[in-house]
């Protein structure tokens, strides 16, 4: 009888056993097909930004095209002509690309790229972390007011902010200046709303005991709980200095009179000209050179951006 009872059990285990496996290999095989759609097309972008022109428009899906196909440069810079051209061996790489971007203002861009990015993340550190601590800890007429109204503007679509934007911009003459984008993109809501909550999260019973010591309130602030809010720190610089590297629409309406002035993906729209004579080898290059950067932060610190994400959960 003991047995009979233990038999179906046995069975009804490897059943689960077994449906748990498929699901596992499903799971697995959905997953590797889904990061294989993200992986391949930046792939191409790399495999293509070191061809020459007329390999990316003659075969825009190959990793290596044949040079039979096309006329391209050889090593040394010089075309090889098709008749000179072997079917079957394959391309030396070519870098037209990256030499043209660097004998245009990319450089200028990128260095442009760099030190706004820089100088908005290092700003938005300090009043973001101030503005939350004040809404985290402070009690004063009008703070859950204040609160919903950040929390509003979270919710604004960037794009519907330009024009006013650029009218506030061009009647205080910050139009074309790195000031006026600065002084634009200083503080941001979600980094308010990201550090009161992370301050939230951080007992008072610590700054209670600073108080009993003597403690200042700049000084609880500054030496005790900004120390402590290290990781929500490192979510935001990470966030800000992404979404600065990326920015496009705000450097288009800020900075978009002075090419000088212009940051990579702002540039690439120069690089990429008008009409439907397209240089694919500049634009290709300029755009690895725009995104390996973040890739490599991405890469290096993606447990951040979890943890960034996990912090700017609202509570009621």
């Amino acid at each position: 009888m003991t047995t009979a009872t233990l038999a179906p059990q046995r069975t009804e285990s490897g059943t689960i056993r077994t449906l748990r496996t498929i699901l596992t290999v499903v799971a697995l095989a959905f997953l590797v097909l889904f990061a294989a759609v993200q992986i391949v097309p930046f792939v191409l972008t790399v495999a293509n930004s070191f061809k020459c022109d007329a390999a990316v428009e003659n075969r825009p899906l190959a990793f290596i095209p044949r040079l039979a196909t096309v006329t391209c440069r050889d090593a040394e810079g010089e075309f090889i002509s098709p008749d000179e051209q072997v079917d079957g061996v394959l391309f030396t790489p070519s870098i037209d690309g990256y030499r043209g971007i660097l004998n245009d203002q990319l450089p200028r861009w990128a260095l442009n790229t760099a030190g706004l990015s820089l100088v908005v993340t290092l700003v938005r550190l300090v009043l973001d972390s101030m503005a939350g601590y004040a809404l985290a800890r402070l009690s004063f007429p009008g703070n859950r007011l204040v609160f919903f109204v950040i929390l509003g503007v979270l919710m604004i679509p960037g794009v519907v902010l330009l024009i006013p934007r650029f009218l506030m911009l061009k009647e205080m003459g910050l139009l074309n200046t790195y000031q006026g984008y600065i002084i634009t993109l200083a503080a941001d809501a979600f980094g308010i709303l990201l550090m009161k909550q992370f301050f939230e999260s951080i007992p008072k019973e610590i700054e209670e005991a600073a108080q009993v010591d003597g403690a200042n309130r700049f000084t609880i602030f500054f030496r005790i709980v900004l120390p402590m809010a290290t990781p929500a720190l490192t979510a935001l610089t990470i966030f800000s200095f992404q979404g600065n590297w990326n920015n496009f629409m705000d450097a288009l309406i800020i900075l978009g009179g002075n090419t000088d002035m212009y940051n990579l993906p702002l540039g690439l729209t120069v690089l990429r000209g008008a009409g439907q004579d397209i240089q694919y080898d500049l634009v290709l290059a300029g755009s690895v050179v725009t995104t390996i950067p973040m890739a490599i932060i991405f890469f290096f610190f993606q447990r951040y951006f979890v943890e960034g994400i996990s912090y700017s959960g609202l509570k009621g």
